[in-house]
Order: structure tokens, then sequence, then C-alpha cells
């Protein structure tokens, strides 16, 4: 399940956002919604071609059910200057962050005199900076510990220790820069064990009103510039907007859309961005008993597509019969789709693409 962690300074929208977001999932009735706890939400991935591939496969009265891929949203609190050393709820936002895929960086861009900003103004830059140094300080706080105690056993003739010194140290001095450590080039790959913040992908959401919807105001465009510089992608949503969304039916929520030139909602625009972040995919396996996605990293072939659905399948994996969704919504069902020949057996060597609807062989 992608998780990904919702951060910003105080009244910058972020718990706002969260809410509405939270409320969405809770909306579609094709979706399901829990709240894990307080901060934690799981919301479904809105995919329309679960949909139009269940109604293939419906059959008189018996609708097989729907169950999508999730995305698990954290609403990590706390964070303000000095949260590296454990100042507010600095802790606890550190050890929330470390559990997430991605974060996303939500940003004020818009001008409110009742809602103030606790730096006194409103300046995206400054407040995204002032999130950039917490997390580096905390890394180089976390990367210090690590390479003390790497100090004394690669004393010895402990290679590995040695190495991994060394790469902490390459590390260490990116972030020395003021620079998060994914921007760094390195002898080898970061190790999970580090647990570096600044490591993991970073999706900026500028926050604004709703008149500047449809078309980016300065500061927008600033957060726009320096997420370039980064390689990181921008969503720009109105967090007031989706709390109004996620209230509404859908039907009525794509009117409302429509009317304020919006293709799509806030919350879909950060759930497709943070795939695409991430390298993820989604295939889909379908039929009479269920329709259902399942979400692989971009490049899986055919046995760990097979894994996902159940480890026995990957061990026992023999071929895969795979058609493109679209294909299998024009056939009608797996039958006539075969009569026309476009299903295709793949072998092992198959790379998995978005969208295909794969029937796994198994020996197990």
């Amino acid at each position: 399940m992608l998780g990904i962690g919702i951060v910003g300074l105080p009244n910058v929208g972020k718990s706002t956002l969260f809410n509405a977001i939270t409320r969405a999932g809770a909306v579609a009735a094709n979706f399901p919604f829990a709240t894990i706890d307080k901060n934690v939400g799981v919301v479904a991935v809105p995919d329309e071609r679960l949909g139009a591939l269940s109604r293939v496969f419906t059959k008189g009265t018996r609708i097989p059910p729907i169950i999508p891929t999730s995305v698990e949203f954290v609403d990590i609190a706390g964070l303000v200057k000095g949260a590296h050393k454990g100042e507010g709820l600095g802790n606890q936002f550190l050890a929330n962050i470390r559990e997430v895929d991605t974060i996303a960086h939500v940003v004020r861009c818009f001008e409110d005199p009742n809602i103030i900003h606790v730096a006194g103004t409103v300046d995206p830059l400054d407040d995204i900076e002032t999130i950039h140094t917490e997390l580096i300080l905390a890394d180089m706080a976390a990367l210090e510990k690590r390479m003390e105690r790497l100090k004394k056993t690669a004393k010895g003739n402990n290679k590995e220790d040695a190495a991994t010194l060394e790469l902490a140290q390459e590390v260490y001095a990116v972030l020395e820069q003021g620079k998060p450590a994914r921007l760094g080039t390195y002898s080898d790959a970061i190790p999970k064990e580090f647990g570096l913040l600044t490591h993991k992908p970073m999706i900026y959401v500028a926050n604004v009103a709703e008149a500047d919807l449809a078309q980016d105001n300065e500061m927008v465009k600033k957060v726009r510039a320096y997420a370039a510089l980064e390689g990181c992608e921008v969503v720009k949503i109105s967090a007031q907007i989706e709390g109004e969304i996620a209230e509404m039916p859908e039907e009525d929520a794509s009117v409302f859309l429509e009317e304020l030139g919006i293709a799509e909602s806030g919350l879909n625009q950060l759930i497709r961005v943070g795939y695409k972040t991430l390298g993820l995919i989604t295939f889909i396996t379908s039929g009479e008993k269920e329709v259902r996605a399942w979400t692989i990293r971009q490049g899986t072939k055919a046995p760990g597509a097979a894994r996902e659905i159940h480890t026995d399948l990957e061990k026992g994996f023999i071929r895969a019969e795979v058609i493109e969704w679209e294909k299998m919504v024009e056939a009608g069902g797996w039958a006539v789709a075969k009569s026309k020949g476009w299903v295709r057996t793949e072998g092992k060597d198959y790379v998995v693409h978005d969208g295909d609807v794969i029937l796994i062989l198994s020996g197990i």
C-alpha cells in the first residue's frame, strides 16, 4: 500500500486537506474507507477501469465486487522549528514520517487575514526552507549516531561496515551543504536502514484560494520554480474546496469541478502524482468472482505480479494470460476476447503494463 505523509507548518491547510481526503474516502460507495486512528486514513484509489470491467462480468443480478487498491494518508502533526530536537511534537513527527513512502509538503499559497501565519507573513519559500532544515538536521543527527557506531566496528577488518561508513560520510557531506539526501550522488545505494527523511520523494502541495485554482498566483509560481530545481512534482489544490467536494455525490462533484475549470479533484491528483513519483502502476484481475486492482512497481515482470496476488502463484508460475483492459471491455469477457485473438500468452520475462488484465496460470 502506498503511504503518503502530509506535512506542513501550522495554519497552511494540512489538516483541512487530510479531513477532506478522509471524508472523500467515506463518500464514494464503491471505494471503502477506514480510519485506523485519529491521524491515519486509508482511501481507496479511484479507478474507472474497475467499474467498466465489473459491468462486463455482471451476470443477471450477480455483480462482481470491486476491490480497489488503497493509499494510506498520514496527517503528521507537530512540526515547528526545532522539531529535530523534539520541539512541539517533533519526536512523534519524525517517527511517523519515517514510515511513509513519500512526503506531501503542503505549502500555504493564499492570503487570509483571519488565518494567522506562524511566521507572521505568508512566504511559501520560507516555509519550504523551514521544513527542509528540520528534516536535514534530523537526518544529520541520525547519521552522526550511526557513524559513531560504524567507526568502532570498522576499526577491525569489517569491510562491510567500512563501506557503509564511507557511504554515510558521503551522505552527511551532502546534508552539510543544506541539500536533501535525495539530491546527492553516491558510490552505492542508500540502505533503508539509514532511515533518512530527506531521501524520501517529495511532492509539493500548493494550497490556494478558490479564485486561484484556474490560474497560478505568484506564490504558486515560486513553488513550481523551486520544485523544478529538485525535480519534484507540484499539485495545486484548495483544501477548502476539497472539503466541499468530499461532501457531494460523485455526479454533483464532477459538475462542480467542471464549473471551476478543474479536470480532477485534488485527492485524485495527489494519488496520481504519488504513483508517478514512486514509479507505481496498477494491473487488474477480473472475472465473475471479483474485479480487483493490484499495485506494483514499473518494470515488474509477470512472476512478480503473481507474487502480489499470492506467493504460491509466483513459485508455481507457468504463464500469464494478458489483455489490455479496454480490449476486455470491448470483447465483453474472456471467451470472446480469446476468440478474437486479443488475449496474449506471456512468460516469465513479460513486463507488466499499467491497465493489464491478467490471469495467472500456476502449477501450485
